[in-house]
């Protein structure tokens, strides 16, 4: 722990070789995150890399109070959301649509390779809302502020995200029978 101490304190005085070793140590994590987020591992590798320039220049703010992995968690998440809203302005439509039920899909044979591709395919607005609330476990009201929009816009942007997939899932169990 210490460890970690030290080396966070060695990047606060801007220490090359340390955040070096900073991002050999976290790279991987953050790219994970950057690609949950992103339509394509080349926008995931842009993000991932603003996302080291921002936690170069904020570690100052780092005061060793929580986990440093969620701190730089954080400012990886946000850094991608805010590219998303200079980028669209994220102009989500505001719709008082009641939590639509959505029905399980049943024993989903379905690999993660396959199923990060569908969310990622999701428009920006319903692949956002449905990573920040089901992968990552913010609630609709952390979400409608990290986003700019209001809380019946989440929800109605999580239920169209979860039915897109849904369809999507069909449709590929569908072939996978037909092909059988």
């Amino acid at each position: 722990m210490s460890n970690l101490i030290e080396l966070i304190n060695n990047c606060k005085k801007g220490k090359r070789q340390a955040q070096e070793q900073l991002y050999r140590d976290y790279s991987r994590i953050l790219f994970g995150v950057c690609l949950k987020y992103s339509r394509n591992k080349t926008e995931a590798e842009d993000s991932l890399h603003d996302s080291f320039m921002t936690i170069f220049s904020k570690i100052d703010q780092f005061k060793h109070q929580g986990s440093f992995e969620g701190w730089i968690k954080r400012i990886t998440i946000n850094t991608v959301l805010q590219k998303y809203r200079k980028e669209e302005r994220l102009s989500l439509v505001s719709e008082n649509i009641e939590e639509e039920s959505v029905e399980e899909t049943g024993s989903m044979d379905l690999d993660l390779q396959t199923l990060l591709g569908y969310i990622q395919e999701l428009p920006n607005k319903y692949r956002l809302t449905f990573n920040l609330y089901v992968l990552d476990g913010y609630s609709h009201k952390e979400i409608s502020e990290m986003l700019g929009t209001s809380l019946g816009t989440s929800k109605s942007n999580l239920a169209r995200a979860r039915n897109i997939l849904k369809e999507k899932i069909e449709t590929n169990k569908a072939k996978i029978h037909m092909e059988g």
